[in-house]
């Protein structure tokens, strides 16, 4: 990961991104340089618009975070309304009862 914000750093202070640059980042914060690392790196980013990749990056788990918050409330809804019936037919005071055993044994 260190690579990556190498990489991001020079792009935020208008460096070319270059092997030679990553890897000064990356010693100048006391890493281990992996000089094949850095190679695919730069290699990998060369024809990345990183502005453009950032821009997608932060703006997709903000669209995408909400589809599983509607989920979790309709799961959530379908499970009041399975226990519902259930919660009827026992009275409370037997469920407490079964539900304090449990913990008994558990502390034995």
């Amino acid at each position: 990961m260190e690579y990556v914000y190498a990489a991001m750093i020079l792009h935020e202070a208008d460096r070319e991104v270059t092997e030679e640059n990553v890897t000064a980042v990356l010693e100048a914060a006391g890493a281990d340089v992996d000089d094949s690392r850095v190679r695919a790196l730069v290699a990998a980013l060369a024809d990345v618009d990183i502005d453009e990749a950032v821009a997608e990056a932060t703006a997709v788990p903000a669209a995408g975070a909400a589809e599983p918050a509607e989920a979790d409330a309709e799961a959530e809804e379908a499970e009041a309304e399975e226990e519902e019936p259930e919660a009827e037919a026992e009275p409370e005071e037997e469920a407490e009862d079964v539900s304090a055993e449990g913990l008994g044994d558990l502390f034995g």
